[in-house]
């Protein structure tokens, strides 16, 4: 009886020393804590990593996440954003002043509805918001396959940057330009016809470029020669001078054609009218490598490997905008097609990466260094996503969603710089062209994928060993 009779001078505030610590918790805001602890767990590179993953254990970890701030933190999640979206973090509702160890058990019966409340029997130790949390409906894993639908067989693909030698028509044919040769290859049919043969005249394909309806191809030559091809005839309908250098970038804008070239000159023809009207456009010192038109058919986009963005509009010959913050060539361009105004481009080598542009303020918005030389860049036509493909070091393959920039997916196989792009008619699929002369087929934008990924190789041409 006497140990219960202990005097209150005998705090444990007046206690110098003993054997036991005990921490305060008043001052603790656990929601902060709680988040912390979970970014602080993993390195950088793993948070990079998980930012960028799409599978499912990424879903059940947020899932789980949000599981126990329900249950500890009362925070009354009961939906899961997507990873990938900007608001990847959960709001925590303002609630009523609760401790993280709470052991007291509310007694007070609720009404049961079977809707949206936990029937009073249930044995589960979960509470109501964390179980409409599990039954929420949850949206499938976007799956985009590693591997290539097909692999074509592309001898003498030349490994040169500063050359596009791969179009993808709207009527669903593919042109290859292969040394002196220009190849079709049909998708529909698999059927393989040579357009053209440029080494009776001693020249080389350097660019090939179809019109917006698909029936024309443009093809430039080493020496400096634009040539008109007829597809569906297999006849050349005129061949236009002007250039003294090889011609390396090609862009239609309806029946104008601006031709890009290593004597620093943008040349803009009508093929409808004689080859002396034409608009030349000079304000790169060194050679033009990417030429791209406008969804709105209005400005024209150049890249030069004097590190230049040039934008031109159709009435001036001097360019309206100037960006000169890439530190290497500038060859792959790309405008979007949902946002009006928006270009994105890449850099070479030295610079790696992408930057995006607001060309009707002309601002830059953002970047990102993507590792490695930007060699082509393409939007998405049913999302706002956008695809890269790179050379030095990697030779890798990217998907990005904009305007978070993460990472969707990455695509590797080729062996040397994938140099080529292309996206099919539908918007589903590209294909990629390498100096190791192959060509592959990848679906990065399907929605869904109802086809097998065939594994063999097919030879789109007949290799002389």
């Amino acid at each position: 009886m006497n140990i219960l009779c202990i005097s209150a001078t005998y705090s444990p505030v007046s206690v110098k020393s003993g054997d036991r610590f005990i921490p305060t918790r008043a001052g603790s805001n656990w929601s902060i804590n709680f988040h912390y602890a979970n970014e602080n767990c993993r390195s950088p590179s793993q948070n990079h990593k998980a930012k960028d993953t799409t599978s499912d254990s990424s879903k059940d970890a947020v899932t789980y996440a949000a599981l126990l701030r329900n249950e500890l933190l009362g925070s009354g999640i009961e939906t899961v954003q997507d990873p990938h979206t900007d608001e990847r973090r959960h709001a925590v509702p303002s609630q009523d002043s609760h401790s993280l160890f709470k052991y007291a058990v509310h007694t007070k019966r609720v009404p049961f509805h079977s809707d949206n409340e936990v029937s009073p029997y249930s044995l589960s130790p979960l509470s109501n918001k964390s179980h409409k949390l599990l039954r929420s409906p949850r949206k499938p894993a976007r799956k985009i396959s590693k591997i290539p639908f097909k692999v074509l067989d592309a001898p003498e693909l030349q490994d040169d940057f500063y050359l596009n030698l791969v179009d993808w028509s709207a009527g669903n044919l593919l042109s290859v330009g292969l040394g002196a040769c220009v190849y079709l290859w049909s998708a529909c049919t698999s059927q393989v016809t040579r357009l053209c043969d440029l080494s009776v005249d001693g020249d080389s394909v350097t660019s090939v470029c179809w019109n917006e309806r698909g029936s024309l191809v443009a093809v430039g030559t080493h020496k400096g020669y634009v040539q008109i091809w007829d597809a569906s005839g297999g006849r050349k309908l005129t061949s236009l001078e002007g250039h003294s250098a090889r011609v390396g970038a090609l862009a239609w804008n309806g029946e104008q054609l601006s031709s890009g070239s290593r004597d620093r000159v943008i040349l803009q023809r009508d093929v409808r009218t004689p080859p002396s009207a034409e608009r030349r456009l000079q304000g790169h010192r060194q050679e033009v490598c990417g030429l791209k038109w406008s969804p709105d058919h209005q400005h024209l986009a150049s890249g030069g490997n004097d590190n230049k963005l040039l934008v031109w509009n159709s009435s001036s010959l001097l360019p309206m905008q100037q960006y000169s913050d890439h530190l290497a060539a500038v060859k792959a361009i790309a405008w979007s097609p949902h946002q009006h105004g928006l270009l994105v481009s890449g850099g070479g080598t030295a610079d790696r990466c992408l930057r995006f542009w607001n060309t009707l303020t002309g601002q830059a918005l953002q970047s990102t260094d993507t590792g490695s030389q930007v060699c082509n860049l393409a939007w998405s036509k049913h999302a706002n996503e956008l695809v890269s493909t790179h050379g030095y070091s990697q030779n890798q393959i990217l998907v990005w969603k904009y305007p978070s920039l993460t990472q969707v997916a990455k695509l590797t196989g080729h062996s040397y710089r994938v140099l080529y792009l292309a996206v099919s008619p539908d918007g589903e699929a590209i294909v990629t062209g390498a100096g190791d002369e192959t060509l592959r087929f990848w679906n990065v934008f399907s929605k869904t994928r109802c086809t097998k990924e065939s594994k063999s190789v097919l030879n789109l041409f007949t290799r002389i060993r």
